[in-house]
Protein backbone atom coordinates (compact mmCIF):
# COMPACT_ATOMS: atom_id res chain seq x y z
CA UNK A 1 0.00 0.00 0.00
CA UNK A 2 1.08 3.15 -1.18
CA UNK A 3 0.73 6.00 1.67
CA UNK A 4 2.45 9.30 0.98
CA UNK A 5 5.00 10.98 -1.42
CA UNK A 6 7.18 12.92 0.08
CA UNK A 7 9.50 15.87 -1.60
CA UNK A 8 12.39 17.68 -0.34
CA UNK A 9 12.35 20.67 -2.82
CA UNK A 10 15.44 22.60 -3.48
CA UNK A 11 17.23 20.42 -0.83
CA UNK A 12 17.66 16.34 0.16
CA UNK A 13 16.43 16.74 3.68
CA UNK A 14 16.18 12.95 4.04
CA UNK A 15 15.58 13.03 8.30
CA UNK A 16 12.52 15.18 7.50
CA UNK A 17 10.98 13.32 4.85
CA UNK A 18 11.48 10.11 6.70
CA UNK A 19 10.65 11.50 10.21
CA UNK A 20 6.78 12.71 8.20
CA UNK A 21 6.57 9.10 6.83
CA UNK A 22 7.24 6.90 9.89
CA UNK A 23 5.96 8.89 12.76
CA UNK A 24 2.61 7.93 12.63
CA UNK A 25 0.06 9.45 15.04
CA UNK A 26 0.65 6.00 17.90
CA UNK A 27 -3.58 5.57 18.45
CA UNK A 28 -3.98 4.93 14.60
CA UNK A 29 -0.23 2.77 13.93
CA UNK A 30 -2.10 -0.49 13.50
CA UNK A 31 -4.12 1.10 10.27
CA UNK A 32 -0.89 1.70 9.21
CA UNK A 33 0.72 -1.62 7.87
CA UNK A 34 4.10 -0.24 5.96
CA UNK A 35 6.04 -2.71 5.36
CA UNK A 36 8.65 -1.19 2.93
CA UNK A 37 10.10 2.53 2.01
CA UNK A 38 10.93 3.41 -1.40
CA UNK A 39 13.39 6.10 -1.51
CA UNK A 40 13.77 7.58 -5.16
CA UNK A 41 16.81 9.94 -5.26
CA UNK A 42 19.73 11.56 -7.25
CA UNK A 43 22.05 12.73 -4.24
CA UNK A 44 23.45 12.18 -0.53
CA UNK A 45 21.36 13.31 2.10
CA UNK A 46 21.83 16.60 3.15
CA UNK A 47 22.64 14.87 6.77
CA UNK A 48 25.45 12.66 7.46
CA UNK A 49 25.43 9.29 6.75
CA UNK A 50 25.93 7.96 10.33
CA UNK A 51 23.48 9.65 12.05
CA UNK A 52 20.68 9.10 9.10
CA UNK A 53 21.87 5.07 9.53
CA UNK A 54 21.36 5.30 13.14
CA UNK A 55 17.91 7.23 12.77
CA UNK A 56 17.17 4.00 10.19
CA UNK A 57 18.18 1.25 12.33
CA UNK A 58 16.03 2.84 15.60
CA UNK A 59 13.06 2.99 13.43
CA UNK A 60 13.26 -0.50 11.62
CA UNK A 61 14.31 -2.24 14.90
CA UNK A 62 11.46 -4.66 16.41
CA UNK A 63 9.28 -4.07 13.16
CA UNK A 64 9.03 -5.72 9.81
CA UNK A 65 9.67 -1.42 8.09
CA UNK A 66 12.60 -2.15 5.68
CA UNK A 67 14.03 1.13 3.68
CA UNK A 68 15.07 0.55 -0.17
CA UNK A 69 16.76 2.94 -2.11
CA UNK A 70 17.03 3.20 -5.67
CA UNK A 71 19.36 5.88 -6.65
CA UNK A 72 19.56 6.85 -9.76
CA UNK A 73 23.23 8.68 -10.98
CA UNK A 74 22.53 12.28 -13.39
CA UNK A 75 25.59 13.28 -15.09
CA UNK A 76 24.97 16.98 -13.42
CA UNK A 77 24.69 17.19 -9.37
CA UNK A 78 23.09 21.00 -10.16
CA UNK A 79 19.16 20.60 -10.78
CA UNK A 80 17.02 22.21 -13.27
CA UNK A 81 16.62 25.34 -11.04
CA UNK A 82 20.04 25.59 -10.67
CA UNK A 83 20.31 24.73 -7.07
CA UNK A 84 23.45 23.59 -5.42
CA UNK A 85 22.70 21.02 -2.63
CA UNK A 86 23.58 21.15 0.65
CA UNK A 87 25.79 18.01 0.99
CA UNK A 88 27.94 16.97 -2.02
CA UNK A 89 29.30 13.97 -2.71
CA UNK A 90 30.48 12.19 -6.59
CA UNK A 91 28.06 9.15 -7.35
CA UNK A 92 30.46 6.50 -5.74
CA UNK A 93 30.43 7.93 -2.36
CA UNK A 94 26.59 8.44 -2.58
CA UNK A 95 26.38 4.69 -3.28
CA UNK A 96 28.54 3.79 -0.80
CA UNK A 97 26.41 6.11 1.80
CA UNK A 98 23.76 4.75 0.49
CA UNK A 99 24.54 1.13 0.83
CA UNK A 100 25.53 1.87 4.56
CA UNK A 101 21.83 3.03 4.91
CA UNK A 102 20.24 0.31 3.41
CA UNK A 103 22.13 -2.47 5.62
CA UNK A 104 20.97 -0.41 8.73
CA UNK A 105 17.65 -0.55 7.65
CA UNK A 106 17.27 -4.52 6.47
CA UNK A 107 16.64 -3.13 3.07
CA UNK A 108 17.57 -2.82 -0.28
CA UNK A 109 20.15 -0.79 -3.16
CA UNK A 110 19.72 -0.36 -6.49
CA UNK A 111 22.03 1.96 -8.39
CA UNK A 112 21.54 2.82 -12.20
CA UNK A 113 21.72 5.52 -14.42
CA UNK A 114 21.33 6.74 -18.08
CA UNK A 115 23.88 3.58 -19.02
CA UNK A 116 21.95 1.10 -17.34
CA UNK A 117 22.21 -0.69 -13.69
CA UNK A 118 25.45 -0.10 -11.92
CA UNK A 119 24.62 -2.40 -8.91
CA UNK A 120 21.47 -4.17 -7.62
CA UNK A 121 20.54 -6.48 -4.59
CA UNK A 122 17.68 -7.86 -6.50
CA UNK A 123 20.05 -9.06 -9.34
CA UNK A 124 22.79 -9.67 -7.47
CA UNK A 125 20.58 -12.23 -5.62
CA UNK A 126 19.22 -13.53 -8.58
CA UNK A 127 22.76 -14.11 -10.39
CA UNK A 128 23.68 -15.73 -7.39
CA UNK A 129 20.75 -18.31 -7.25
CA UNK A 130 21.20 -18.77 -11.31
CA UNK A 131 25.18 -19.87 -10.33
CA UNK A 132 24.47 -22.09 -7.63
CA UNK A 133 21.22 -24.22 -9.90
CA UNK A 134 24.40 -24.12 -12.40
CA UNK A 135 26.69 -25.36 -9.99
CA UNK A 136 24.22 -27.81 -8.56
CA UNK A 137 23.11 -28.69 -12.66
CA UNK A 138 26.90 -29.63 -13.47
CA UNK A 139 27.18 -31.78 -10.06
CA UNK A 140 24.35 -33.72 -11.26
CA UNK A 141 25.60 -34.49 -14.90
CA UNK A 142 28.96 -35.35 -13.25
CA UNK A 143 26.96 -37.89 -10.81
CA UNK A 144 25.11 -39.38 -13.72
CA UNK A 145 28.32 -39.61 -15.76
CA UNK A 146 29.93 -41.59 -13.38
CA UNK A 147 27.43 -43.83 -12.37
CA UNK A 148 27.03 -44.44 -16.16
CA UNK A 149 30.17 -45.40 -16.63
CA UNK A 150 30.15 -47.79 -13.49
CA UNK A 151 27.46 -49.59 -15.04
Amino acid sequence: RWVLNLQCKGSRNFMSALRRAVEVDFKDKDKHKSQGLYLLTTGIPDQETHTVSAYVAEVCRGSDLQLHVCLFSVMEDIDSNRIMPARYANPTETAIAFKEIVQAANGRFHWFGEAGIFESDDITIIVSEMEKANNYSQKCAFLVESLKQRS
